[in-house]
């Protein structure tokens, strides 16, 4: 068996896509909590692998020609991963295309702006003062729910995101769909999509990728202090 894969993580959609990952690849991996409500993210020794100081990243011990890399935005992550083991990519070079097209689709639009959708709908009015802006809350609001039209619309034409194979694009985008309810987001008009959530929220690998150490984002988000000091850079303790 090889190494296991250093995974540097917290409970988040983004940190979900290497851990669903990792499960379905059912490759061995050892967790290292990075918790951004604390500021570990800002750590020299966490920049040391991941520069941007942004979770997920991941150190592989046999890395290209069997050095160890460490890689960091999970898109890249998830691009490393499905290449070294030829799975979750599709068979063919149009399908990686299609793989790659949704995958910077989720990267440049559904992360960024469900992202800012889930601030000024859900951590923004609770911070001191809070900031309640209703432009913000309209504006990020009306742009999720366009990208999850544009998402239900290729949904209707194949089972997954990207073809009729489940892949990494499917894996990157479902974290961020599936947090639908806090974004203020209906499926009521998108079918296609609430099949497509419920086909992979069945799939075990997501199940314990998703859960893990899950409990730690509960606590995380009941706790205001924390939300003020990662909103306003968080501790920058080295």
């Amino acid at each position: 068996m090889s190494a296991p894969i250093d995974l540097y993580y917290w409970p988040t959609p983004n940190g979900w896509k290497i851990s669903v990952l990792l499960e379905e690849l059912g490759l061995p991996y050892t967790v290292h909590l990075i918790n951004i409500g604390a500021g570990d993210q800002h750590t020299d020794a966490f920049k040391a692998v991941s520069p941007n100081g942004k979770m997920p990243a991941i150190t592989d011990p046999d890395g290209p020609d069997g050095a160890p890399i460490s890689i960091f935005e999970s898109g890249a992550i998830l691009q490393y991963l499905a290449r070294k083991t030829g799975q979750f990519y599709g068979a063919s070079e149009r399908d990686r295309i299609a793989v790659d097209q949704w995958l910077m689709w989720q990267m440049g639009g559904v992360g960024p702006m469900a992202g800012q959708a889930h601030h000024f709908l859900k951590y923004a009015p609770q911070m001191q003062p809070p900031q309640v802006i209703p432009y913000a809350k309209a504006r990020y609001r009306k742009e999720v729910a366009r990208l999850y039209g544009v998402l239900d619309e290729q949904l209707g034409k194949q089972g997954y995101v990207a073809g009729d194979f489940y892949s990494i694009a499917d894996m990157a985008i479902y974290p961020w769909a599936s947090l639908w309810e806090g974004q203020q987001q209906t499926l009521d008009d998108k079918p296609h999509m609430k099949r497509w959530l419920d086909d992979l929220a069945a799939r075990p690998a997501v199940q314990r990728g998703i859960a893990l150490h899950l409990d730690k984002r509960q606590a995380l988000q009941a706790d205001k202090t924390a939300i003020q000091g990662m909103f306003n850079g968080g501790s920058k303790r080295r």
